[in-house]
């Protein structure tokens, strides 16, 4: 089968959900031999996500409660992109937000999905350059503390399965690559 005979063809879609932070929907597909199937997507607005490290070489983390995980773990600050938001724009309301930091410029890294197979959130990576250290200003519902951990650190976090997300080991082995190539 060649690679354009791939795709697959939408019948019908029924959304189920719409919520204030995800649309769930049903899609009835043809395949690509013909046969029908059923895809259930979750629409996302994609966020952004913030490598951060302070002038003492520490990396900025935030802890807080994962309801769909039932734990608490580490992850870099991050958040929901508003409709229309500029990413870098919204990385740097994040930044604040989470845990005061303000960053003179973000400088962007990658972007990817995260969930492909059923979802099409696009989170988008910055690095927050010449770091000022302010006050926080969570969201009402949201409840962060602010860690700040070495590369070492943040490795044995990594091991201990304290840091578990995806975004947040990428920011940990970004870091670690920059560190490699400035020698």
């Amino acid at each position: 089968m060649k690679m354009s005979d791939l795709r697959e063809k939408t019948i019908r879609t029924e959304q189920i959900y719409d919520g204030k932070i995800i649309r769930v929907q049903v899609d009835d597909v043809e395949l690509p031999n013909g046969n029908r199937a059923k895809r259930e997507i979750v629409r996302h607005s994609g966020a952004v996500a913030v490598i951060a490290i302070t002038s003492e070489g520490r990396m900025v983390f935030v802890r807080q409660f994962r309801k769909p995980l039932d734990q608490t773990i580490l992850e870099i600050p991050a958040g929901r992109l508003e409709a229309g938001e500029d990413p870098a724009d919204c990385a740097k309301r994040e930044m604040i937000e989470e845990t005061g930091y303000r960053a003179e410029q973000m400088k962007f890294v990658t972007k990817f999905y995260t969930s492909p197979g059923f979802a099409d959130e696009l989170l988008y990576i910055y690095e927050g350059v010449s770091l000022t250290k302010g006050e926080a200003q969570p969201d009402q519902d949201e409840f962060v503390e602010l860690v700040e951990l070495t590369l070492d650190e943040a490795f044995e976090r990594i091991e201990a399965g304290e840091i578990i997300d995806a975004k947040t080991i990428l920011a940990v082995y970004h870091w670690q690559n920059q560190q490699l190539k400035q020698g």
